[in-house]
């Protein structure tokens, strides 16, 4: 199965923060994902210029796409950037991570994500949409879609008019299977009348967390997880520390979680669907799918930031074959 990833295309800027008397200067609440605009965005990172900082292409749905191609998946990625130096950075890591890209460039400034790291390893995220959120269906063509099995999409899409429900029906109507996120409980929330029309009608596998859910549904997540197997192919909850949920049809299984402290959640959601979509493309059982996905989510949250270490890669390859084919 061939998969390719429709998302926001946002370059991470990760700056660690000697103090938090950063945050009120520059009227940011401490642990606040806040969106910002341009001069906002410029602002900030010029002020904290002289600061340890790194930059890594991110958005939720690139993160699931890298990690897909760090697998041996043959993924694809469509974004929006800009015609600056951030843009090329991010396609190239795209590029150089495995991943075929398609991306629509504009002029002017790359979306960007700035992630403020305070001394006791909170995050603040000041997010500039820029291009990304101007990308519409009719910038991708349906040689790129058909070219691929399954396309996967972010649920933060679903505020983006021009893009979401219609990409939605043509990618239906080309035959090719489509995996959605829900993203963030709020998405659920604010958009639920819309969810529950398109989901039964175009959606084959369905990701969510806990929260969402519980937002989607009105049900705790085991409860969910039926309910909503009942509207896709297949259905995915995880519930973080208890591990995950699969279900498809009458079947439900679950699996726990894996790995050592979680020094950072940031990813492991991505990851987990990274992990699931890469066992489904090897025609992998549920169990099997979900167990993947909780291998990589168990190594994201023992690191910071949402990128699991490119040595780690080898054993996870090792250890994933080994899910894949069980010794008899």
């Amino acid at each position: 199965m061939k998969i390719l990833g429709i998302g926001n295309a946002l370059l991470d800027v990760l700056i660690r923060l000697k103090s938090d008397d950063t945050l009120s200067g520059i009227g940011i609440k401490k642990g606040a994902m806040d969106l910002i605009d341009r001069q906002q965005m410029i602002a900030i990172q010029q002020a904290q210029a002289s600061l340890e900082r790194s930059e890594a292409p991110g958005g939720s749905v690139c993160n699931t796409i890298r990690a897909l191609a760090r697998l041996g998946a043959d993924v694809g990625y469509i974004g929006k950037i800009g015609s600056d130096a951030a843009g090329s950075f991010y396609e190239k890591s795209v590029l150089e991570a495995g991943v075929t890209p398609f991306f629509v460039r504009t002029e002017g400034i790359s979306g960007c994500s700035t992630v403020l790291i305070s001394p006791d390893g909170e995050r603040t995220m000041a997010s500039f949409l820029g291009p990304a959120a101007t990308l519409t269906a009719n910038d991708i063509t349906d040689d790129t879609l058909s070219r691929y099995d399954c396309v996967y999409i972010e649920g933060y899409l679903i505020s983006n008019e021009a893009l979401f429900l219609p990409i939605l029906q043509r990618i239906h109507k080309l035959g090719v299977k489509i995996a959605l996120d829900l993203s963030n409980f709020n998405i659920v929330n604010g958009f639920k009348d819309l969810l529950s029309e398109v989901i039964p009608r175009y959606v084959h596998i369905l990701f969510s967390n806990e929260s969402e859910a519980e937002a989607y549904t009105g049900l705790d997540a085991r409860n969910a997880i039926r309910e909503i197997a009942g509207q896709v192919a297949i259905s995915v909850v995880t519930i973080g520390k208890e591990g995950a949920l699969a279900g498809s049809g009458n079947e439900v299984i679950a699996v726990p979680a894996t790995g050592g402290k979680a020094i950072d959640t940031t990813g492991a959601g991505d990851n987990f669907a990274a992990g699931f979509l890469y066992g489904q493309s090897a025609g992998a059982s549920l169990e099997q799918s979900a167990r993947i996905g909780a291998l990589l989510a168990g190594h994201v949250i023992e690191v910071v930031g949402p990128q699991i270490p490119p040595e780690r890669w080898e054993q996870i390859k090792i250890d994933a074959r080994d899910i894949l084919t069980p010794s008899r």
